[in-house]
Formats: structure tokens, sequence, C-alpha cells
């Protein structure tokens, strides 16, 4: 890619930007007025030279300064590359975590318009290029990733019709040495910056930053379309705000659901204490109760032998009375019993 230096400057060398760059009402109108930018930013996404690239024209243009509601306002810039190709751009700012699908949606429908008649090999590519400021796969983090349709087993690609980029503007740090000579990060921190110092110093070595730092001042004192930016930017801050109260309130709905788990866990483990307490509270009545029987047992084998001792003593009694009547009826008749 060709960089050089200017000696003139239309845009301010410092202070804080208007609106940010991630505006993405800005991003539309950057590319929508100044094709040189655009062309620049292609280049750059699909590994061209300047002089691979003859025409980029927006075919979904905006009449910019009009203004939109959130359902009117077309986010997607598609353009149509050398009139072969079709290229579907978007700023995204806000996960609202339906890129994959969307993306997928524009990407097919964009396809999709080979007119009646014509050969299915007339089809156009279509491209699906996503500047998104979050990170769209947390767990594979990736500066710019490109997907396309491959086979499972060995990877043969099925068509280079298809194929879908993603620009992640939060991780310029991965940045391979091929995007860095691409000057991809270069474009990744042009939407980043938030002041004029560093639009300059990217601008320094690259014409069409350059020429987007001229075009971006300008945009940004149109009163129109100033204003139509900041009606982006306020319907940001609506969406955060929105999420973030989703955010807390799912947070509080999940401590909420984790308090009564915990209640529930402590309910079951008192439950539990409880049988322990119950099957051994059981078990002594149990012993009680065994230790009562035997001591019935016990008592009526004491009543036994009572009953056998007094049997023996109404012997032992008997056996006297008689032996005492002996011994009386023999003193009678002058007998000694003891001389017997």
């Amino acid at each position: 890619m060709t960089q050089f230096k200017f000696s003139h400057q239309t845009f301010p060398t410092s202070g804080p930007l208007v609106i940010p760059m991630t505006n993405d009402y800005l991003f539309r109108a950057l590319l929508q007025r100044n094709n040189a930018v655009l062309k620049g930013l292609i280049c750059s996404l699909l590994h061209l030279t300047a002089e691979e690239v003859s025409t980029a024209e927006i075919t979904n243009p905006i009449e910019l300064g009009t203004s939109f509601t959130d359902k009117t306002f077309i986010l997607d810039v598609k353009v149509h590359l050398n009139d072969l190709a079709i290229i579907n751009l978007e700023l995204q700012v806000i996960n609202q975590h339906n890129w994959v699908e969307r993306s997928l949606s524009y990407l097919c429908r964009s396809f999709d318009t080979l007119q009646a008649g014509k050969d299915y090999r007339d089809a156009r590519p279509v491209i699906q290029i996503g500047l998104l400021n979050y990170t769209l796969f947390p767990a594979h983090p990736e500066f710019y990733a490109t997907y396309q349709l491959l086979n499972v087993k060995d990877y043969t690609l099925y068509s280079d019709k298809l194929r879908l980029s993603v620009l992640d503007l939060t991780h310029i740090e991965l940045a391979t040495e091929q995007d860095k000579a691409l000057q991809l990060d270069c474009w990744a921190r042009l939407f980043k910056a938030t002041t004029w110092e560093e639009i300059n110093m990217l601008a320094q070595e690259n014409e069409a930053i350059r020429e987007a730092a001229e075009t971006v001042y300008q945009l940004t004192r149109e009163e129109r379309i100033r204003m139509e930016c900041e009606a982006r930017e306020d319907y940001y801050r609506t969406q955060r705000d929105l999420q973030n109260f989703i955010a807390q309130q799912t947070s509080e709905k999940e401590s909420l659901i984790q308090e009564n788990k915990t209640l529930l866990d402590e309910r079951n483990a008192l439950n539990d204490e409880i049988n322990v307490l119950v099957n051994e509270n059981n078990a002594l009545a149990n012993e009680k109760n065994a230790l009562v029987n035997e001591n019935n047992a016990l008592a009526d084998e004491k009543n036994a032998l009572v009953n056998e001792n007094n049997a023996l003593a109404d012997e032992i009694k008997a056996l006297t009375d008689k032996l005492n009547r002996l011994q009386k009826s023999l003193e009678a008749q002058g007998l000694n019993f003891a001389d017997m």
C-alpha cells in the first residue's frame, strides 16, 4: 500500500473529537461522502492493491442529514466492487448478541439476487465484513478473522463466493504482521480514536486515513449530520443503559436464585439432621423398650422365684409342723425322738 506524507492540513491537530469514530452514522456518512476512503478501507480488508480496485459503488446510499429512527436507519453499507463482487460493511458498537445470525442473513440475502433466467454460475461473490467494537467469540479472540464454507474433514473449500470477516476493534494488540502490513491496525485505531492527536499520528503516513480525517471534520461541522450522529450516540447510551439494567436485573435474579438454592440446601441439610435425630431417637426408644421388656422378664423371673420360695417355705413349715406333732406324740408315749 502506497504511503506518503502531506504538507497541508484541513483538520485540527489536537482536542477531543466532537463525535466518536465508532458512531455508525458517521461511519456510513464517511464512506458515502469519500469514495477514496471507501476504496482504501476495502483494499486493506480484502488484501488488495489500489490498482486492483477500479470502482467501489455504494448501492444503498442514504440522504445524509435526514432523520432516521432505529428501525429505518440502514446500518450496513452495500458496495459493488468492480461490478463483480458484493461487499456488506457494517460497524456495530453494541453487542446485540445476534451478529452471527445477522451477518449470515445479510450474506445470504445479498447472494440470493440472481435474476430469473441467469445461470447460477453468474452469481456474484458476496463478502460480509463486520467491524465490531466487541469480541464476537470471547473464547477465541482474534483481531481479523475470516470464515468460509469448508469440508469439515479435509477443509476443502466448498466455494469462494461466500465469505464472512470480522475486525475486532477491541483487540488491536492481536494484529498479525500481515494485518499491520495491510494497515488494518491503523484503520482499527482510526475507528477507536477519540482525539485529533491520535488521528494526526495515523494520517501522517496514510493518504486514505488523512482523507478520512478531513472528511470527518467536514461532516461533523454540518449541523444536520452532526445532529444525526448525536442522535445515534443518544441511542447507544439508551441501549447501554438498557443492557446494564438487564444485566443488573439478571445478576440480582441469579443472586436470588443462588440464595434460594443455598437456603434450600440448608433446609435439606436441616431435614437430614432432623431425620438423623429422629432415627437416633427411634433407636433409643427401641433400646428403652428392649430394656423395659428385659426388666419385665426379670420381674417375672423374680416373681416366679418368690413363688417358688414361698412354696418351699410352706412345705418346710408343713414338714416342721408334722415333725412337731410327731415329736409330741412320741413324748406322749414316753419315747424320745432323739433316741430313735
